[in-house]
């Protein structure tokens, strides 16, 4: 695989640190900064509400740039953000330098989506996207931990110092292994105007995709975000416990994408048709037996794993079903992955509000996973249900090859 495309993921680990470190980190923000936690909190949504309104604009908004210069401002504006946190005293500074962030982390992933898949033949797109998303994975095992470590020892002020400094070699190998070329709206193909590629929005196949998407990853960050509860007052382990069943799941994931991303291209439809029921056997185990620390950590691992070998292949779906919509398809792609993770923690808290206790928000998994199997059967887009080497390739409106989970 490219260089770049490892550069890619590094960049991709360092957003996906700063993305998830800041549960850990909310109370000694608060203190420091003399708001209450729930203020604090307002980070983390307005982080959420920036991804999934930053892709498509920033998308739009840098589509004519050469993909490389893209990915250098959007990663540069985020370093920037990042040192304005660490030195502000000021609340409100620190939330618009957050959104903000959020907004350069949008246009990133939505431009390294679809600058990943040209950097590999058109049979490797879903192993390019699974290195590519193995960022987040990796993140959530090394990254957020080491964040927590670093802000509990040297003020949580010292992490945005360090996300902002492990920016500089990923864009050094951006800058060296990203070649520059022409812009994606101007590289001489006839590529169609912005408003082409957003109508392709009311494509069926790409709403299924973008929609199936989103559930997954609803489903995913509703159990995640909740995880800590459920550890050490359901399981009744120690506090310690808590990073060593994230890290568990943060493993599984890895070896999610890993797996999914040798099928996605070749073998979509055995990797939902396993994975989805699967997925959802998995939450309602969970579910049922959280109270066992064994199952609990065990299951954590084999959740997690499954959680991103679906997602991922799906994700890759949503950027098969755009490839009429080459500068926005990445953009879509992100949305439906920021849309589920800001409505998940959502639907989780409002399961425990409700009453229903500590496992309510795996329920919510189990609801939203059990939705997606519904609509990947009831759904059907225009156009079929195909692998390639397994059964057809359609071709999408742009000529290439189209892998298509219909």
């Amino acid at each position: 695989m490219p260089f770049a495309l490892y550069m890619l993921a590094l960049a991709v680990f360092v957003m996906g640190t700063s993305e998830f470190m800041l549960a850990g980190l909310l109370p000694a923000i608060a203190t420091d900064l003399d708001v209450t936690v729930g203020t604090a909190g307002l980070l983390t949504s307005a982080f959420a509400v920036g991804m999934v309104v930053g892709a498509p604009l920033m998308a739009a908004f840098a589509r004519r740039w050469p993909p490389r210069t893209a990915l250098l401002v959007c990663l540069l504006l985020f370093a920037a953000c990042h040192v304005i946190a660490a030195v502000t005293s000021q609340f409100p500074i620190l939330l618009v330098a957050r959104v903000l962030s959020a907004l350069a982390n949008a246009g990133f992933l939505a431009v390294a989506l679809s600058a990943a898949t040209t950097l590999v033949p058109d049979d490797r797109k879903g192993r390019a996207l699974a290195i590519l998303l193995s960022g987040t994975t990796i993140a959530t095992v090394v990254g957020v931990p080491a964040g927590a470590l670093l802000g509990a020892a040297a003020g949580w002020r010292t992490t945005f110092w360090a996300i902002s400094l492990l920016c500089v070699p990923a864009a050094l190998g951006i800058l060296r292994g990203v070649t520059e070329t022409r812009s994606r709206a101007d590289d001489g193909t006839g590529s169609p105007r912005l408003r082409a590629e957003l109508a392709q929005l009311r494509s069926r196949r790409l709403l299924r995709a973008m929609t199936l998407g989103a559930l997954v990853n609803g489903a995913t960050f509703a159990a995640f975000t909740f995880l800590a509860p459920v550890v050490t007052e359901t399981a009744g382990l120690a506090d310690v416990w808590v990073s060593v069943v994230l890290v568990m799941f943060g493993v599984g994931s890895f070896f999610g994408v890993t797996v999914a991303g040798r099928l996605s291209d070749t073998r979509p439809v055995l990797v939902l048709a396993i994975g989805g029921p699967l997925l959802l056997a998995g939450w309602i185990g969970l579910a049922l037996s959280a109270s066992n620390p064994v199952l609990l950590v065990a299951l954590a691992l084999v959740q997690g794993m499954l959680s991103f070998g679906v997602g991922s292949t799906l994700i890759a779906q949503v950027l098969y079903a755009a490839s009429a919509a080459p500068t926005m398809a990445g953009s879509y792609a992100t949305a439906a992955l920021n849309i589920g993770a800001a409505a998940g923690p959502v639907l989780g808290a409002l399961g425990l509000a409700a009453g229903v206790g500590r496992l309510a928000p795996v329920w919510v998994a189990a609801g939203l996973t059990a939705l997606a199997l519904v609509v990947m059967l009831l759904w059907k887009p225009s156009g079929g249900l195909g692998e390639t080497r397994g059964a057809r390739l359609h071709s999408g409106s742009s000529g290439e090859p189209d892998r298509a989970v219909g």
